[in-house]
């Protein structure tokens, strides 16, 4: 039984349906749910898993740093009352863990389980063939329209670094052995992009 009432799907249509919105939007969250569906039998808790995907991009502003943590209390709020206050909690730091895309402290086995494909589902665009790639950058880019050539490409080669220096950029094994190397080659274009239109405007 899904945790999240018809009111409450209907106020986070709207949010992800904001014209603002280009790829953090209603497509992003079908496109997990359709994922979470495929892995079927890895998944401990359903309800709580699907909960999270739909409330974690429920707040995202560009001009602020804290939208998982005010996603997260979000959940928290419509959620009352639907499960008991572990359950919400997890689901609260599965939420918050989207920030640094770093396993949190959960002490219950099937949580840690849940949450660890949460995130790999959240990143499974950077493992997406080239052509998706592509357009999720184009898209993101589209969100910060008011951010500078010169402060996206700094900005989002940090990002893109982050997930490359990593050992693995994804949590579960299922994950690691579906889209790391696709990831890896879409992140390393991408840089090298960033860097040659960076290189450009400093030769003009």
């Amino acid at each position: 039984m899904t945790l999240i009432s018809e009111p409450v799907r209907a106020e986070l249509v709207s949010a992800y349906t904001a014209p603002e919105r280009h790829y953090h939007d209603l497509r992003h969250i079908e496109a997990m749910l359709r994922l979470a569906d495929d892995c079927g039998s890895a998944i401990m808790d359903r309800d709580a898993l699907e909960a999270a995907i739909w409330f974690h991009d429920a707040i995202y502003d560009t001009r602020r740093n804290n939208n998982e943590e005010r996603s997260a209390a979000l959940a928290v709020a419509r959620l009352a009352g639907t499960a008991g206050e572990d359950r919400i909690g997890c689901i609260a730091a599965m939420i918050r863990a989207t920030a640094g895309h770093a396993m949190p402290d959960l002490a219950d086995a099937a949580a840690r389980r849940d949450c660890a494909l949460f995130l790999d589902l959240d990143l499974a665009i950077l493992g997406s063939p080239a052509a998706d790639f592509d357009a999720f950058e184009a898209a993101v880019r589209r969100e910060y329209d008011w951010v500078t050539e010169s402060q996206w490409t700094l900005g989002r080669r940090a990002v893109l670094a982050g997930f490359q220096a990593r050992p693995a950029i994804y949590v579960t094994d299922r994950f690691q052995a579906s889209h790391e190397a696709a990831a890896r080659g879409n992140i390393a274009r991408a840089i090298a992009r960033l860097d040659r239109a960076g290189s450009k405007r400093r030769s003009r």
